[in-house]
């Protein structure tokens, strides 16, 4: 028996860098979980849940007591004859443990699948199918083929709780035989990795692709401070060249060799450490934007599994939204819509924004693609609201390109999110005082509501939580836009 036994995830995860793997095993304690691991797990565990119910002959088998059980339990399906599917299927070979999502029978041998959440097959599957097929093989198990069963992001679900059509196959047999057949190589090195002491590996590009690495803080934290205003702070991917010529500190970079004008003026803001602001030009850019304005944000939730009729995977569903009515004379009324009882809320969402919007005037949104396609999709989803709600689409402008020409100060360290710049315009609005202060926990907040378990009163701090979040988003958007069209003279009267 092999002192250190290997699995498919340490097989990846010695692929992705063999520091990551020999921590993983000696050192596990020094690893930190993302904010988003147990959703993702809860994700996958829901689909891989219903792609099972989808084969209702299958059988499942069970690591009770333990693995040793499963295997054993994995052999005698496969030596008595057994030909319907196989879930979790357990196979060993030379140390190394797999279990395979569904074995379904074809003709005497095996189809393989395993089973993810993402709409299409992905390079880093690639490697964990391939140990898959390697220990199957290895153990006699003749497969036939090797697939990635993975959501098909074009299905529609038409009636509660049936999701035939929710998964398409992608074939991958051929393009990981190549890897199949070297993998007895990997699987010596990466145990060769963990029998040696840790493995002396910088910091790089690998620490994210393909995962973030749960020892990234741990590896970083050995490395020499970099400088303070790094190229990296360049937009769209603009220091890449700089660092490829050895220079890292934005200060050491010559201005006149910047030619892109946004690279100019983060790097003279930067340098200069004082902000960017064309008042004439914010000005200008929004002197057509009709009053009443409207100003609109949308907070919604994106089902791998979707759970409402008339719903895809991964739709961005809106379940809330905050607007702030502002008169031509100033005066300014909240409105807003939040439903937490879990059941589809583009309806009632919809016929919120044609009651609550008026009827002219600019919609205004940071981002607003996204708000527009919301809309969009409502007005495709209701007929009897379509033309109301695509007049709602059609009066959309966006906040964000003008704030990307207008203003630009170092602390947004190359980025124009309406987090990233309201700091440096009005920091009296923070989002830190705040129990949900992006949309991710927005969405964590969500799913915590509608839950059956969840108490009332804790569903009443959520929704108090989501009506502060999301108004703070419209009125951050009000105050920006003043702060854009106001000099600093003016700001001083």
């Amino acid at each position: 028996m092999h002192r250190f036994g290997l699995s498919k995830s340490k097989i990846a995860a010695f692929e992705q860098c063999p520091k990551r793997l020999w921590l993983s095993v000696h050192r596990s304690d020094l690893g930190e979980q993302d904010d988003g691991a147990n959703a993702r797990i809860a994700a996958g565990e829901e689909v891989g849940a219903i792609a099972r119910a989808l084969l209702p002959s299958g059988v499942m088998v069970e690591a009770e007591p333990d693995l040793s059980a499963a295997i054993a339990t994995t052999q005698a399906l496969l030596n008595n004859g057994h030909d319907q599917p196989i879930f979790e299927a357990t196979l060993q070979h030379d140390g190394v443990l797999v279990r395979i999502d569904v074995l379904e029978p074809d003709g005497g041998r095996w189809r393989m699948s395993e089973v993810k959440s993402s709409t299409k097959a992905k390079d880093y599957h690639l490697g964990d199918l391939a140990t898959q097929l390697w220990v199957a093989l290895q153990a006699g198990v003749p497969v036939s083929s090797a697939a990635i069963r993975h959501i098909d992001s074009s299905f529609v679900l038409e009636r509660e709780g049936e999701f035939d059509g929710l998964f398409a196959d992608t074939d991958l047999t051929a393009e990981i035989n190549p890897i199949v057949a070297s993998r007895g190589d990997v699987i010596l090195a990466a145990r060769a990795t963990l029998m040696g002491t840790e493995p002396a590996i910088a910091p790089g590009p690998h620490c994210d692709a393909p995962f973030a690495c749960e020892f990234y803080a741990y590896c970083h934290a050995a490395l020499p401070a970099g400088p303070e205003w790094p190229v990296t702070v360049l937009p769209n991917g603009g220091g890449k060249r700089w660092i490829e010529r050895g220079i890292d500190d934005l200060f050491s970079v010559d201005s006149g060799a910047l030619t892109n004008a946004m690279h100019q003026r983060v790097h003279r803001a930067t340098v200069s450490g004082e902000a960017y602001h064309d008042v004439d030009g914010a000005r200008e850019a929004l002197a057509g934007w009709a009053f009443p304005r409207n100003w609109l944000d949308f907070e919604t939730i994106a089902f791998a599994v979707p759970r409402w009729i008339g719903t895809r995977p991964y739709q961005q569903v809106p379940f809330q939204f905050s607007a702030h009515v502002e008169e031509a004379n100033g005066t300014i009324q909240h409105r807003e819509f939040l439903s937490l009882d879990g059941t589809d809320p583009r309806r009632p969402c919809a016929e919120a924004l044609v009651a609550m919007l008026p009827p002219a005037g600019a919609i205004i949104g940071y981002n607003a693609s996204f708000e527009k396609g919301r809309v969009l999709e409502l007005a495709d989803a209701f007929p009897d609201l379509g033309n109301q709600l695509r007049d709602i689409a059609n009066r959309m402008v966006d906040l964000l390109p003008v704030t990307r020409a207008n203003w630009y100060h170092r602390d947004q360290r190359g980025r124009w999110s309406i987090k990233a710049v309201l700091p440096t315009i009005a920091a009296e609005l923070d989002y830190n005082e705040l129990e949900v202060r992006d949309g991710g926990q927005a969405q964590k907040a969500y799913v915590e509501a509608i839950a059956p378990e969840t108490t009332d009163s804790r569903r009443a701090a959520i929704d108090a939580a989501l009506r502060a979040y999301c108004e703070r988003d419209t009125e951050a958007m009000i105050v920006l836009t003043r702060r854009l069209c106001t000099s600093v003279q003016e700001s001083e009267i």
